[in-house]
Protein backbone atom coordinates (compact mmCIF):
# COMPACT_ATOMS: atom_id res chain seq x y z
CA UNK A 1 0.00 0.00 0.00
CA UNK A 2 2.52 2.29 0.99
CA UNK A 3 4.32 1.69 -2.38
CA UNK A 4 1.42 2.52 -4.02
CA UNK A 5 0.85 5.65 -2.77
CA UNK A 6 4.96 6.58 -3.27
CA UNK A 7 3.97 6.15 -6.88
CA UNK A 8 0.68 8.12 -6.75
CA UNK A 9 2.56 10.76 -5.26
CA UNK A 10 5.37 10.81 -7.92
CA UNK A 11 3.20 11.03 -10.56
CA UNK A 12 1.00 14.55 -9.40
CA UNK A 13 4.17 16.28 -8.64
CA UNK A 14 5.52 14.82 -11.93
CA UNK A 15 2.04 16.26 -13.71
CA UNK A 16 2.33 19.21 -11.76
CA UNK A 17 5.97 19.83 -13.28
CA UNK A 18 4.77 19.57 -16.49
CA UNK A 19 2.16 22.35 -16.07
CA UNK A 20 4.46 24.92 -14.66
CA UNK A 21 7.44 23.94 -16.94
CA UNK A 22 4.89 24.58 -20.26
CA UNK A 23 3.45 28.27 -17.96
CA UNK A 24 7.32 29.55 -17.69
CA UNK A 25 8.57 28.79 -20.63
CA UNK A 26 6.03 30.94 -23.22
CA UNK A 27 8.10 33.38 -24.75
CA UNK A 28 6.52 37.06 -26.74
CA UNK A 29 6.49 34.85 -29.66
CA UNK A 30 4.15 32.11 -27.88
CA UNK A 31 1.88 34.75 -27.34
CA UNK A 32 2.21 35.86 -30.12
CA UNK A 33 2.97 39.56 -31.90
CA UNK A 34 1.40 42.36 -34.67
CA UNK A 35 -2.43 42.09 -34.75
CA UNK A 36 -3.31 38.59 -33.40
CA UNK A 37 -2.32 39.49 -29.86
CA UNK A 38 1.28 40.51 -28.09
CA UNK A 39 3.90 41.48 -25.52
CA UNK A 40 4.19 45.36 -25.19
CA UNK A 41 7.58 45.51 -23.60
CA UNK A 42 7.48 49.38 -24.26
CA UNK A 43 4.98 49.81 -21.37
CA UNK A 44 5.67 45.91 -19.31
CA UNK A 45 1.65 45.25 -20.30
CA UNK A 46 -0.19 42.37 -22.26
CA UNK A 47 -2.56 43.45 -24.83
CA UNK A 48 -4.66 41.16 -27.47
CA UNK A 49 -4.75 44.10 -30.40
CA UNK A 50 -6.99 41.70 -32.36
CA UNK A 51 -9.92 42.01 -30.33
CA UNK A 52 -9.50 44.68 -27.56
CA UNK A 53 -8.97 42.59 -24.79
CA UNK A 54 -7.11 44.45 -22.23
CA UNK A 55 -4.98 42.39 -20.00
CA UNK A 56 -3.46 45.23 -18.07
CA UNK A 57 -2.81 45.03 -13.94
CA UNK A 58 -3.64 41.76 -13.70
CA UNK A 59 -1.66 38.41 -12.82
CA UNK A 60 -0.75 36.22 -15.10
CA UNK A 61 -3.80 33.27 -15.10
CA UNK A 62 -5.62 35.61 -13.16
CA UNK A 63 -9.19 37.12 -15.38
CA UNK A 64 -9.44 40.87 -16.18
CA UNK A 65 -12.12 42.23 -13.76
CA UNK A 66 -12.15 45.20 -16.67
CA UNK A 67 -11.54 44.09 -19.69
CA UNK A 68 -11.81 46.46 -22.58
CA UNK A 69 -14.68 46.66 -24.96
CA UNK A 70 -13.84 45.79 -28.56
CA UNK A 71 -15.79 47.90 -29.92
CA UNK A 72 -14.44 50.90 -27.84
CA UNK A 73 -10.83 49.99 -28.38
CA UNK A 74 -9.14 52.99 -30.69
CA UNK A 75 -7.92 51.41 -34.31
CA UNK A 76 -4.23 52.59 -35.42
CA UNK A 77 -3.50 52.19 -38.96
CA UNK A 78 -0.32 51.02 -40.25
CA UNK A 79 1.46 51.45 -44.21
CA UNK A 80 5.03 50.45 -44.10
CA UNK A 81 5.18 52.88 -47.40
CA UNK A 82 6.83 56.09 -45.93
CA UNK A 83 6.32 57.55 -49.61
CA UNK A 84 3.40 60.49 -50.30
CA UNK A 85 1.60 58.16 -51.93
CA UNK A 86 1.59 56.06 -48.54
CA UNK A 87 0.94 58.81 -46.03
CA UNK A 88 -2.29 59.80 -48.59
CA UNK A 89 -3.30 56.22 -47.95
CA UNK A 90 -3.18 56.18 -44.11
CA UNK A 91 -4.83 59.44 -44.00
CA UNK A 92 -7.99 58.06 -46.04
CA UNK A 93 -7.78 54.86 -43.69
CA UNK A 94 -9.48 57.15 -41.47
CA UNK A 95 -12.19 58.20 -43.06
CA UNK A 96 -12.25 61.70 -41.67
CA UNK A 97 -13.68 64.46 -43.25
CA UNK A 98 -12.36 67.81 -42.54
CA UNK A 99 -14.67 71.01 -42.51
CA UNK A 100 -13.79 74.83 -42.02
CA UNK A 101 -9.86 76.11 -42.18
CA UNK A 102 -7.89 73.02 -41.82
CA UNK A 103 -4.28 73.39 -39.72
CA UNK A 104 -1.78 70.43 -40.47
CA UNK A 105 0.94 71.10 -37.55
CA UNK A 106 4.03 69.76 -38.11
CA UNK A 107 7.67 71.00 -36.86
CA UNK A 108 9.38 73.45 -39.23
CA UNK A 109 12.87 71.73 -37.43
CA UNK A 110 16.21 73.08 -36.87
CA UNK A 111 18.74 73.22 -39.89
CA UNK A 112 20.10 70.09 -39.96
CA UNK A 113 17.27 68.42 -38.51
CA UNK A 114 15.04 65.41 -39.60
CA UNK A 115 12.02 67.46 -40.38
CA UNK A 116 9.70 66.29 -42.82
CA UNK A 117 10.31 66.75 -46.12
CA UNK A 118 8.24 68.56 -48.67
CA UNK A 119 8.15 65.67 -50.76
CA UNK A 120 6.75 63.43 -48.40
CA UNK A 121 3.70 65.63 -47.25
CA UNK A 122 3.04 68.38 -50.16
CA UNK A 123 0.25 66.05 -51.61
CA UNK A 124 -1.88 65.43 -48.32
CA UNK A 125 -1.40 69.73 -47.31
CA UNK A 126 -2.27 70.47 -50.49
CA UNK A 127 -5.21 68.08 -50.66
CA UNK A 128 -6.73 69.28 -47.89
CA UNK A 129 -6.16 73.25 -48.42
CA UNK A 130 -4.45 73.58 -45.36
CA UNK A 131 -2.00 76.23 -43.53
CA UNK A 132 0.82 74.99 -42.04
CA UNK A 133 0.83 75.80 -38.59
CA UNK A 134 4.04 75.85 -35.85
CA UNK A 135 4.99 78.52 -32.51
CA UNK A 136 8.46 79.94 -31.34
CA UNK A 137 10.74 78.26 -29.63
CA UNK A 138 11.36 79.33 -25.92
CA UNK A 139 15.23 77.95 -25.73
CA UNK A 140 16.75 80.17 -28.70
CA UNK A 141 17.82 78.77 -32.22
CA UNK A 142 16.12 79.42 -35.74
CA UNK A 143 12.34 79.36 -34.50
CA UNK A 144 12.37 81.55 -31.36
CA UNK A 145 12.01 84.79 -33.42
CA UNK A 146 9.07 84.90 -35.47
CA UNK A 147 10.67 86.99 -38.79
CA UNK A 148 13.59 84.33 -38.51
CA UNK A 149 10.99 81.25 -38.18
CA UNK A 150 9.22 82.41 -41.36
CA UNK A 151 12.33 82.52 -43.07
CA UNK A 152 13.47 79.06 -41.96
CA UNK A 153 9.76 78.00 -43.10
CA UNK A 154 10.93 79.18 -46.62
CA UNK A 155 14.09 77.63 -46.86
CA UNK A 156 12.80 74.13 -45.49
CA UNK A 157 10.34 74.61 -48.64
CA UNK A 158 6.98 74.78 -46.77
CA UNK A 159 6.21 78.13 -48.23
CA UNK A 160 6.30 76.06 -51.22
CA UNK A 161 3.26 73.98 -50.57
CA UNK A 162 1.11 75.79 -48.27
CA UNK A 163 0.51 78.75 -46.46
CA UNK A 164 2.53 79.32 -42.84
CA UNK A 165 1.70 80.84 -39.66
CA UNK A 166 3.38 81.16 -37.03
CA UNK A 167 0.79 80.75 -34.22
CA UNK A 168 2.38 82.79 -31.47
CA UNK A 169 3.03 85.66 -33.70
CA UNK A 170 0.93 88.14 -31.87
CA UNK A 171 0.75 86.50 -28.10
CA UNK A 172 -1.04 83.22 -26.43
CA UNK A 173 -4.50 82.42 -25.65
CA UNK A 174 -5.18 80.03 -22.84
CA UNK A 175 -6.89 76.87 -22.57
CA UNK A 176 -8.24 75.44 -19.61
CA UNK A 177 -6.45 72.40 -18.38
CA UNK A 178 -8.95 69.72 -16.00
CA UNK A 179 -8.13 66.77 -14.03
CA UNK A 180 -4.26 67.39 -14.10
CA UNK A 181 -2.07 67.53 -11.29
CA UNK A 182 0.34 69.96 -12.95
CA UNK A 183 -1.24 72.53 -15.02
CA UNK A 184 -4.80 74.23 -14.44
CA UNK A 185 -4.11 76.09 -17.75
CA UNK A 186 -2.34 75.98 -21.10
CA UNK A 187 -0.98 78.48 -23.13
CA UNK A 188 -1.46 78.45 -26.98
CA UNK A 189 -0.62 80.11 -30.23
CA UNK A 190 -3.10 82.96 -30.44
CA UNK A 191 -4.80 82.17 -33.81
CA UNK A 192 -5.11 78.70 -32.74
CA UNK A 193 -8.83 79.81 -32.39
CA UNK A 194 -8.78 80.38 -35.98
CA UNK A 195 -8.76 76.51 -36.81
CA UNK A 196 -11.64 74.15 -37.27
CA UNK A 197 -9.76 71.27 -37.86
CA UNK A 198 -6.14 70.44 -37.04
CA UNK A 199 -4.08 67.00 -39.10
CA UNK A 200 -1.63 66.67 -36.40
CA UNK A 201 1.46 65.65 -38.46
CA UNK A 202 4.11 64.58 -36.08
CA UNK A 203 7.99 62.93 -37.12
CA UNK A 204 8.41 60.01 -34.44
CA UNK A 205 11.75 60.13 -32.62
CA UNK A 206 13.69 60.22 -29.42
CA UNK A 207 14.11 63.50 -27.84
CA UNK A 208 16.56 64.91 -25.28
CA UNK A 209 14.45 65.91 -22.52
CA UNK A 210 11.06 63.62 -22.87
CA UNK A 211 12.90 60.47 -23.84
CA UNK A 212 10.66 60.22 -27.45
CA UNK A 213 8.37 62.79 -29.23
CA UNK A 214 5.55 61.69 -31.54
CA UNK A 215 1.84 62.80 -31.46
CA UNK A 216 1.50 64.11 -27.55
CA UNK A 217 4.54 66.49 -27.67
CA UNK A 218 3.50 67.82 -31.33
CA UNK A 219 -0.35 68.96 -29.40
CA UNK A 220 1.15 70.56 -26.19
CA UNK A 221 4.69 71.66 -26.47
CA UNK A 222 4.40 72.19 -30.68
CA UNK A 223 0.96 74.23 -30.04
CA UNK A 224 2.06 76.14 -27.10
CA UNK A 225 3.37 79.39 -27.58
CA UNK A 226 6.81 80.10 -26.43
CA UNK A 227 5.44 81.53 -23.13
CA UNK A 228 3.36 77.82 -22.86
CA UNK A 229 6.43 75.75 -23.75
CA UNK A 230 7.92 77.16 -20.97
CA UNK A 231 5.20 76.49 -18.44
CA UNK A 232 5.25 72.95 -19.42
CA UNK A 233 8.88 72.24 -18.89
CA UNK A 234 8.30 73.61 -15.52
CA UNK A 235 5.17 72.04 -14.65
CA UNK A 236 3.54 75.35 -14.04
CA UNK A 237 6.02 76.50 -11.68
CA UNK A 238 8.11 78.87 -13.50
CA UNK A 239 11.69 79.28 -13.42
CA UNK A 240 14.35 77.77 -15.70
CA UNK A 241 13.19 75.31 -18.21
CA UNK A 242 16.10 73.35 -18.13
CA UNK A 243 15.91 72.25 -14.30
CA UNK A 244 12.23 71.10 -14.01
CA UNK A 245 11.45 67.85 -12.39
CA UNK A 246 10.88 65.28 -14.75
CA UNK A 247 7.86 63.34 -14.10
CA UNK A 248 5.98 66.60 -13.91
CA UNK A 249 6.98 67.77 -16.77
CA UNK A 250 6.21 64.57 -18.54
CA UNK A 251 3.14 64.99 -16.78
CA UNK A 252 2.48 68.56 -18.16
CA UNK A 253 3.28 67.35 -21.47
CA UNK A 254 0.14 65.15 -21.22
CA UNK A 255 -2.28 67.68 -19.72
CA UNK A 256 -1.23 70.57 -21.95
CA UNK A 257 -2.14 67.78 -24.78
CA UNK A 258 -5.94 67.17 -23.28
CA UNK A 259 -6.17 71.09 -23.09
CA UNK A 260 -6.13 71.22 -26.87
CA UNK A 261 -8.04 67.88 -27.69
CA UNK A 262 -10.79 69.12 -25.21
CA UNK A 263 -10.75 72.66 -26.96
CA UNK A 264 -11.16 70.98 -30.06
CA UNK A 265 -13.97 68.79 -29.63
CA UNK A 266 -12.97 66.35 -32.06
CA UNK A 267 -11.97 68.32 -34.88
CA UNK A 268 -8.55 66.11 -34.84
CA UNK A 269 -6.53 63.29 -36.15
CA UNK A 270 -2.92 62.27 -35.82
CA UNK A 271 -0.60 60.73 -37.71
CA UNK A 272 3.34 60.02 -36.71
CA UNK A 273 5.72 58.93 -39.22
CA UNK A 274 8.40 56.42 -38.23
CA UNK A 275 11.48 57.50 -40.72
CA UNK A 276 14.97 58.62 -39.62
CA UNK A 277 14.71 57.41 -36.01
CA UNK A 278 17.43 59.21 -34.24
CA UNK A 279 17.58 59.46 -30.48
CA UNK A 280 17.58 63.32 -31.22
CA UNK A 281 14.99 65.45 -31.99
CA UNK A 282 14.28 67.62 -35.06
CA UNK A 283 15.15 70.87 -32.63
CA UNK A 284 18.45 69.19 -32.55
CA UNK A 285 20.43 70.79 -35.95
CA UNK A 286 23.24 68.31 -35.37
CA UNK A 287 21.42 64.90 -34.68
CA UNK A 288 22.88 61.42 -33.84
CA UNK A 289 22.37 59.64 -37.03
CA UNK A 290 19.83 56.79 -37.08
CA UNK A 291 21.18 53.66 -36.40
CA UNK A 292 17.82 51.82 -36.77
CA UNK A 293 15.98 51.18 -39.62
CA UNK A 294 12.67 52.72 -40.94
CA UNK A 295 9.22 51.20 -39.87
CA UNK A 296 6.14 53.60 -41.54
CA UNK A 297 3.32 55.79 -41.14
CA UNK A 298 0.77 55.65 -38.44
CA UNK A 299 -2.70 57.28 -38.05
CA UNK A 300 -5.64 57.58 -35.21
CA UNK A 301 -7.63 59.55 -34.04
CA UNK A 302 -6.67 58.63 -30.61
CA UNK A 303 -2.98 60.25 -29.66
CA UNK A 304 -1.73 58.11 -27.27
CA UNK A 305 -2.84 54.97 -29.09
CA UNK A 306 -0.60 56.07 -31.47
CA UNK A 307 2.21 56.91 -29.72
CA UNK A 308 1.64 53.68 -27.62
CA UNK A 309 1.93 51.98 -31.33
CA UNK A 310 4.84 53.29 -32.32
CA UNK A 311 6.80 52.70 -29.06
CA UNK A 312 5.83 49.14 -29.17
CA UNK A 313 7.04 48.79 -32.60
CA UNK A 314 10.41 50.66 -31.46
CA UNK A 315 10.51 48.34 -29.07
CA UNK A 316 10.04 45.17 -31.14
CA UNK A 317 12.39 46.17 -33.54
CA UNK A 318 16.09 44.39 -34.07
CA UNK A 319 18.03 47.55 -33.63
CA UNK A 320 15.83 49.32 -31.67
CA UNK A 321 18.33 49.27 -28.30
CA UNK A 322 19.55 52.92 -28.95
CA UNK A 323 16.05 54.71 -29.29
CA UNK A 324 14.88 52.64 -26.23
CA UNK A 325 17.93 53.38 -23.78
CA UNK A 326 16.73 57.27 -25.18
CA UNK A 327 13.18 56.66 -23.96
CA UNK A 328 13.66 54.79 -20.82
CA UNK A 329 16.88 57.25 -19.80
CA UNK A 330 13.96 60.36 -19.32
CA UNK A 331 11.14 57.79 -18.14
CA UNK A 332 9.41 58.54 -21.24
CA UNK A 333 6.53 55.72 -20.71
CA UNK A 334 5.28 58.33 -18.04
CA UNK A 335 3.81 60.60 -20.54
CA UNK A 336 2.14 57.84 -21.66
CA UNK A 337 1.20 56.33 -18.08
CA UNK A 338 -0.23 59.86 -17.27
CA UNK A 339 -2.21 60.66 -20.78
CA UNK A 340 -4.30 57.90 -20.04
CA UNK A 341 -5.06 58.25 -16.44
CA UNK A 342 -6.42 61.66 -17.39
CA UNK A 343 -8.58 60.31 -20.18
CA UNK A 344 -6.40 61.73 -22.93
CA UNK A 345 -6.52 58.26 -24.49
CA UNK A 346 -5.78 54.84 -24.48
CA UNK A 347 -2.98 52.55 -24.87
CA UNK A 348 -4.78 49.61 -26.12
CA UNK A 349 -5.37 49.82 -29.36
CA UNK A 350 -5.63 47.66 -32.57
CA UNK A 351 -3.01 47.58 -34.63
CA UNK A 352 -4.56 47.25 -38.70
CA UNK A 353 -2.56 47.35 -41.65
CA UNK A 354 -3.57 48.58 -45.23
CA UNK A 355 -0.88 46.97 -46.89
CA UNK A 356 -2.59 43.83 -47.58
Amino acid sequence: MRETKKIIGLLIALAMAVVLFAGCGQTPDDKGESDTGTTNPGSSQTEDKATGTDNRGTDEGQENPNPVDPSEVPVVYMTTSISADGLMAIYEALGASPEGKIAVKLSTGEPGSNYLRTDLIGDLVQSLGATIVECNTAYGGSRSNTAMHYQLAKDHGYTDIADVDIMDENGSMTLPVTGGKNLTENYVGASFANYDYFVVLSHFKGHAMAGFGGTIKNISIGIASAEGKTNIHTAGRGGSMWSAPQDPFLESMAEAGKSVVDALDGNILYINVMNRLSVDCDCDSNPAEPDMHDIGILASFDPVALDQACIDLVYSAPDGQSLINRIESRNGLHTLEHAESIGLGSRAYRLESIDD
